[in-house]
């Protein structure tokens, strides 16, 4: 008998995988934590029955996540990340020699433990000494911070339940005060083809308290639409203009000064949903 895993992305939209093997199901205090081995896909991590990353995919999200605002900030040494208990996102932080500290923060613990048994070439970051990990909620750890971070990544779930506050303005707000003064965020930011009044409405909130906003787009194949957006909130640097070489020519899989580049060349659909000032 063959098993498929189908994750509903819209009322009218879903993805299916056929699945191998359920290598591991469990419910938390947070959520229900599942990962699967699928025949096109690789092992799949999924959260309350939607896909958060694959073997096969996961690089291009992890590396625009993070490789894009770590190629602009010139002195990138203390990095936050909420959310990312898979630590692909950490992992790529941690290819920057340059970073000192990072801090990880994240609610449901078995996220991080799972990762670590199942998917470890994505969470070997968590070896790493450089790694702090807090097992808190990162909305309330955000508010009571100031001036502390070059640098935070925000690796949130969908908008659903409590994630909704990780896409609010105190939220953003707060992501302002615990940046330095020449800081700079990066969040995703769902699909332009399905998530477009979210996309328009972070992007407002995030121009009303950065000086510069950037919106960047890359496939990802198994998330809703294949198509994703991912946005910047700058106090100094524009992604467009500050450039650096990371050293890690050869080292990563998608991400390069061309791909960065590239990625911010949005097309007319997605224009129109953001403010002028992405337009110029």
């Amino acid at each position: 008998m063959e098993l498929w895993f189908t994750e509903k992305q819209t009322p009218g939209l879903g993805i299916t995988c056929k699945v191998l093997q359920t290598l591991h199901r469990e419910v938390t205090p947070y959520q229900e934590i599942a990962v699967l081995d699928t025949e096109q896909f690789g092992r799949m991590l999924v959260l309350d029955g939607m896909v958060q990353l694959t073997i096969s995919d996961e690089f291009v999200y992890h590396e625009m996540l993070a490789q894009v605002p770590l190629h602009i900030h010139p002195h990138p040494r203390h990095v936050l990340i909420i959310g990312g208990g898979d630590g692909g996102t950490a992992r790529e932080v941690l290819r920057h020699p340059q970073v000192e500290k990072v801090t990880l923060v994240e609610i449901d613990r078995r996220v991080v433990e799972v990762s670590r048994h199942f998917i470890p070439e994505v969470a070997s970051s968590f070896d790493d000494a450089r790694m702090n990990v807090e097992f808190v909620d990162g909305v309330a750890y955000v508010l009571n911070k100031c001036g502390e971070y070059d640098v935070i990544l925000i690796d949130a779930p969908e908008p659903i339940g409590q994630a909704e506050r990780l896409f609010s303005m105190q939220f953003y707000k707060g992501i302002a005060s615990a940046l330095r003064e020449d800081g700079i965020f990066a969040a995703q930011t769902e699909s332009p083809f399905v998530n477009q009044e979210l996309i328009k409405r972070v992007h407002s909130d995030i121009s009303g308290i950065f000086p510069i906003t950037r919106l960047y787009l890359a496939p990802v194949p198994t998330y809703p639409s294949g198509t994703w957006s991912f946005t910047i909130g700058s106090k100094q640097y524009d992604p467009l203009l500050s450039l650096r070489n990371g050293g890690l020519d050869g080292v990563l899989r998608y991400y390069n000064a061309d791909v960065h580049r590239a990625a911010f060349q949005l097309p007319n659909f997605v224009r129109e949903l953001l403010s002028k000032e992405v337009l110029l």
